[in-house]
């Protein structure tokens, strides 16, 4: 074989892997740009739940709460 038909066969072959390997490069793209949308989704969601979760400690530690909680246990034995 010469020198030109290597090179020849050389060009095809990185041709060929490039036409094989493109469209996946693209699509790891747009999975990593929905795997990003996804967290920032999920973060937000986190954070509304966290705040949540705050306003519910917050009424269950307040004494209003337990003394509401005592009277309703007090109704109870008097119905029992």
């Amino acid at each position: 074989m010469n020198l030109t038909a290597i090179v020849i066969v050389a060009i095809v072959c990185w041709a060929i892997v490039e036409l094989v390997n493109g469209p996946k490069g693209k699509k790891k793209d747009k999975t990593s740009n929905e795997q990003a949308a996804l967290n920032k989704e999920l973060q937000s969601e986190i954070k509304t739940m966290r705040e949540r979760i705050e306003t519910l400690e917050k009424i269950v530690t307040d004494e209003k709460y337990d003394l509401n909680r005592q009277f309703d246990e007090l109704k109870k034995d008097k119905v029992a």
